[in-house]
């Protein structure tokens, strides 16, 4: 979606239209929840903060201003809040999933899930280690894919900040990993 179609529906939703509200909300809803699984890794956690997210943004979006940045951008920072509300709530930090709570069917590949799944976690609790500023420019740069541009509109930083940032926190996650006894570079490789 454009610049000018997104402004259009948020013209539209700060007027009442469930319609443009229902648009914007397909557009962004999936980016959203993958940046607070991200942050959370509980399925059900994410689902229930995205839709917390979405409440926040109805009830603010008739104050909501377009100062140049996207819309996503907003959503992210509600996103954000929401997130660190949670742990300020529950004072702690996420935990690992148990392995013997999960469910686990039969395939032909099934190793080459059961190894990505693993790579994944493995590399989701190395994530949790970075500062909040790196966490969120690795999983909008190699989860959402988001260019350096886009990545630097979104958090109010640089083009050259956020490089900064994602060399730190590359190199902060191949020394978490290898300290933990990882190949650091098949693990990132196979992930980002």
């Amino acid at each position: 979606m454009d610049r000018v179609e997104e402004q259009r529906l948020i013209q539209q939703a700060q007027n009442g239209s469930d319609e443009a509200f229902a648009t914007l909300y397909r557009e962004h809803v999936q980016r959203i929840y993958r940046y607070i699984y991200y942050r959370t890794r509980d399925e059900q956690l994410a689902e229930d903060l995205t839709a917390d997210v979405f409440t926040k943004v109805i009830e603010g979006l008739p104050r909501y201003i377009d100062k140049g940045k996207p819309f996503i951008a907003w959503l992210y920072r509600i996103a954000h809040a929401r997130v660190v509300d949670h742990y300020r709530r529950q004072d702690r930090r996420p935990t690992a999933t148990n392995v013997e709570d999960a469910n686990l069917s039969i395939t032909p590949d099934m190793d080459t899930d059961l190894v990505k799944s693993h790579a994944s976690r493995i590399l989701m609790e190395a994530i949790s280690t970075l500062t909040v500023d790196q966490q969120q420019v690795i999983i909008l740069r190699f989860i959402e894919g988001l260019p350096i541009e886009e990545v630097a509109q979104q958090l109010g930083k640089k083009g050259n900040a956020i490089k900064a940032l994602q060399f730190r926190a590359v190199r902060s996650l191949g020394s978490y990993l290898e300290r933990s006894g990882f190949d650091a570079e098949s693990i990132m490789a196979g992930l980002f």
